[in-house]
């Protein structure tokens, strides 16, 4: 596994110096700002060196390099850990109330229309479609490649400009579409009424029938990834006999771009460790490296997310984000081995024991009840071993526990045996680390298939498919263990004996997805389009509260019709309907 990590950082060197060479050639920014717009000659290259391959193949890999983000803040972050996993109640921003403020919004539900880094959000996702749309005139503009490449090269372009289009319908809705037809000149004459759904699947149907199934370079999409976006976008949209489809041909089909067949691996853990990159259960992912000369080829969105204050027995030794909430972590309590499906793991007979309120100094006794394996991969908290580091202090690795709770992160957590193997120390952390973000895993796959077959009728499948997640996690020699051998915790889970109708079906399906991906950056997005956000959150809201958090919390709530989308960045509407086009971008409704 180590040679494979170090190849994939060579590619990304390779990913880095390319990206800036042309960046002022590909990128035009679709947020239409004039400093954009304007491309000064220093640095730039002839059109006729870009159409040849090298040129094209330079262009690609900026657009590779934009999904990780353009501009370098958390809102742009491929795991969606501020506006899926906060804005979704499984995660508290963390830290304490002052730092990195303009989060707060996010996790009340009142997001200003002036909000900066959702106006950096737009910008760097449309910043990706720019880039994937210079590729593709390129294209269009070459002579000599051959033909195969060419036909990959505009399949990868169009599966990326697909995924951006993706993040930007899922977080804003109503948004501008255009492909690489359209001038430059004539972007400001868009309105953000665009059939975003139309062009997404169209462009994954040519990347699915396009791609090769692998790779020589393991950074790069397969058909098999276009595949599994094709089948989520048709479930986003209730295609449920389309969605079910795909999903089914992947599952049995797919594999990995260096050849290898979908698979779960056997340790939940492995998924989130450098040391395992371009595994089995990597269906789309974003690469990542160190030592590049910019730390924002390494995971910089996560660097603020690891316990706070660790000195040399923690990872990081900053910030305190990302705090998993109370009701988060009390999900993953069990009864014979099942989740309460009741909404019970709140009460306060089955609410997780933690140390809220009590220093590390004193005497502490961590939860002795059953719960489910996957929280100790997942949520960090007092007396149970954080990776290899120490067991969990409590308080003293928490900013403040009154504003964010007790618990730390713990997935994406670099090992402090991979210092400076798998971590870059060159900026002001230690927490810059270097394993791969997966965008679409085997697990997800594999939930969203049973999803669309519980819609389609078809629960004792949906019920297999459910029960092979659940197994995997039931694997005992994976659990996490104390220093002499014994299990951390109690740990019992089971997989479901039936789905006894559509409605059970879809309540166990929902808690899984929670237990399994929880912060992953899907719940907020879930809930969404299952259409129980406003019930959901504002239940979070008020548990919060009554937990102690009512700094955050008190007087929050969701507002249905509104806080399902984020606001149109106000700095686009101004930019649109101040030019002379005559054209005014749509604020989303309640804003």
């Amino acid at each position: 596994m180590m040679k494979i990590k170090k190849m994939m950082n060579m590619i990304n060197m390779k990913i880095k110096t390319i990206s800036l060479a042309f960046v002022s050639l590909a990128m035009l920014s679709v947020s239409c700002n004039d400093e954009f717009l304007e491309i000064g000659a220093t640095g730039s290259l002839a059109e006729a060196q870009m159409v040849t391959q090298e040129g094209i193949d330079g262009v690609l890999i900026g657009a590779y390099s934009a999904l990780n983000g353009v501009f370098g803040n958390r809102f742009e972050a491929p795991s969606h850990w501020v506006t899926g996993s906060v804005a979704g109640g499984e995660f508290n921003k963390g830290t304490d109330p002052g730092d990195y403020s303009s989060i707060n919004p996010v996790q009340r539900y009142d997001y200003p229309t002036t909000q900066g880094d959702l106006n950096n959000l737009w910008r760097g996702r449309y910043e990706g479609v720019a880039r994937a749309n210079k590729v593709l005139s390129l294209l269009a503009a070459s002579e000599g490649l051959q033909p195969a490449t060419k036909t990959r090269y505009e399949a990868e372009a169009k599966m990326l400009r697909a995924h951006f289009y993706f993040d930007l319908k899922k977080h804003f809705n109503n948004i501008p579409v255009f492909d690489e037809t359209v001038a430059a000149a004539d972007l400001a004459t868009l309105k953000n009424d665009g059939d975003a759904w139309a062009q997404i699947e169209s462009d994954l149907t040519f990347a699915a029938a396009n791609l090769p199934a692998t790779q020589s370079q393991l950074g790069r999409v397969n058909s098999w990834a276009a595949k599994a976006l094709l089948a989520k976008a048709h479930l986003f949209q209730g295609e449920y006999p389309q969605a079910e489809t795909l999903f089914d041909d992947v599952i049995a089909n797919g594999v990995t771009p260096a050849g290898e067949k979908y698979a779960l691996l056997d340790d939940f853990s492995q998924i989130y460790n450098a040391e395992f990159d371009n595994h089995a259960e990597a269906v789309f992912d974003v690469e990542s490296a160190m030592n590049t000369g910019s730390t924002q080829n390494a995971n910089y969105f996560d660097d603020l997310n690891y316990p706070y204050n660790t000195g040399p027995d923690g990872p990081g030794n900053c910030c305190g984000f990302f705090q998993p909430s109370f009701q988060f972590a009390n999900k993953f309590r069990t009864k014979d081995g099942l989740p309460l499906l009741d909404g019970s793991y709140n009460s306060p007979a089955n609410a997780l024991k933690n140390d809220y309120g009590i220093n590390s100094g004193d005497a502490f006794t961590p939860d002795a009840g059953e719960v489910d394996p996957r929280l100790d991969h997942t949520v960090g908290r007092r007396g149970i071993p954080y990776l290899d580091w120490i067991a969990h202090p409590g308080k003293a690795w928490i900013r403040s526990q009154v504003y964010a709770g007790p618990y730390s992160p713990k997935k994406y957590v670099y090992y402090k045996s991979q210092e400076g193997t798998f971590t870059d120390a060159s900026s002001w952390t230690r927490g810059y680390a270097v394993m791969n973000y997966t965008i679409i895993r085997f697990a997800d796959v594999l939930l969203m298939a049973a999803e669309a077959k519980i819609q389609n009728g078809k629960l004792a499948d949906a019920l297999a498919l459910v029960n092979q997640v659940r197994n995997r996690a039931a694997k005992s020699e994976h659990w996490v263990k104390n220093p002499d051998g014994t299990n951390a915790a109690n740990y019992k889970i089971a997989p479901y004996a039936s789905f006894d109708s559509k409605e059970d079906a879809l309540k166990k399906l929902m808690m899984e997805r929670t237990l399994e991906l929880g912060g992953e950056g899907h719940r907020f997005f879930d809930l969404v389009r299952w259409g129980t956000a406003k019930a959901e959150l504002d239940a979070y809201l008020q548990y919060e509260s009554s937990q102690g958090l009512t700094t955050k919390f008190g007087g929050a709530s969701f507002t249905s019709g509104k806080s399902e989308y984020y606001a149109i960045p106000q700095q686009q509407i101004d930019i649109v309907n101040g030019g002379d086009a005559g054209v005014v971008y749509t604020q989303n409704p309640g804003y």
